[in-house]
């Protein structure tokens, strides 16, 4: 007996969602693409929002920064739903399994009381930092234009929660879950003089009207060198006195640090290639709040770094200009 097996050539009709097609003609798309390109609405709005009727629900005038098409941004790492939760989740599994170490351990808790009073004045006080940041990113994808942007801004918004959450862990471990470390830390950022430029800034980026000038002034310039500022030199200064908890409990931190900077370079650069127009404002932007930023950080990096503290912030913000130079290439940012 003989068997013929034939097969069959199904070819789907479209090849993905015609609003991907007619941007890139009909054939297959990244899942990434799918989930971002013109999914933002644009038409069709029963009504102006009430608090804000001079503008549309989306309206590209929120920021001074010109764009011909929003969607030219690109996010490297192609995040859409589904891959930054599964991304985050590993991430997780793994930060859970060092704070079980440390606490089970106990490291931070038998650390010299030297230690875990700087702990609490320099780290503890970074989780209303970084609920202060998480707000500013909600506020961008809230006013933001474009789906391409605004995706990877509520993306950061929850990471900033879950840094701040780990930053939590970091005090409740100081204290052997007391308390007393989170309100030591809630005091400083109140109340230390080396907290309150900082301080200041978050909450004058909180009335910030421009979307975009937000996201370079929380993105570049502060997290620009506040990151390296703490998670690199403040905690390889003191992650030995805790038996090296202190850098195994923070590694999230520098690994997203790392990864977020790939989005906001290339978010910066897409920008600055647009236009010189917009090339000169972002270098303004830049400039003005790097000022600010650095003027408030020398307190703390004082307070963390005590006589380097000064060195180390000039180096990091040498490193800061030769990186925006880099992306807007105008003279103007350095």
């Amino acid at each position: 007996m003989q068997v013929d097996i034939k097969t069959s050539d199904i070819r789907p009709i479209r090849q993905t969602f015609s609003h991907v097609a007619r941007r890139l003609g009909d054939k297959p798309a990244s899942r990434y693409q799918e989930a971002t390109l013109d999914m933002q609405p644009t038409a069709n709005f029963h009504y102006r929002p009430l608090w804000d009727p001079q503008h549309a629900l989306y309206d590209k005038r929120r920021t001074a920064l010109v764009m011909a098409d929003w969607y030219s941004f690109k996010d490297p790492r192609h995040y859409y739903y589904g891959v930054y939760t599964m991304t985050r989740a590993r991430q997780q599994e793994g930060a859970d399994r060092q704070f079980e170490f440390a606490e089970k351990r106990q490291l931070l808790a038998q650390a010299d009381a030297g230690v875990r009073e700087s702990l609490q004045q320099v780290l503890v006080p970074l989780r209303h930092y970084e609920w202060g940041a998480n707000m500013n990113h909600s506020y961008c994808c809230g006013y933001g234009y474009g789906t391409a942007i605004t995706q990877p801004f509520i993306y950061a918004a929850m990471d900033r929660l879950g840094i701040a959450q780990y930053l939590s862990r970091v005090g409740l471990q100081i204290d052997a879950n007391s308390g007393r470390a989170l309100d030591a830390g809630k005091q400083a950022w109140l109340a230390h003089p080396a907290w309150q430029g900082v301080r200041r800034l978050m909450e004058n980026l909180f009335v910030t009207k421009d979307w975009f000038e937000v996201f370079v002034a929380q993105n570049l310039v502060l997290d620009g060198l506040l990151y390296p500022l703490i998670y690199r030199h403040y905690v390889n200064a003191h992650s030995a006195a805790t038996g090296n908890a202190l850098a195994m409990l923070t590694e999230f931190m520098n690994e997203w640090f790392d990864e977020n900077v790939r989005w906001v370079d290339a978010t910066l650069k897409t920008a600055a290639d647009e236009s010189p127009a917009n090339a000169e404002l972002l270098a303004q932007w830049y400039a003005s709040w790097r000022d600010q930023a650095v003027q408030a950080l020398a307190p703390l990096a004082a307070l963390a770094l005590g006589a380097q503290g000064a060195e180390v912030l000039k180096t990091l913000h040498a490193a800061l200009d030769a990186r925006v130079a880099r992306l807007v290439r105008t003279g103007a940012a350095a």
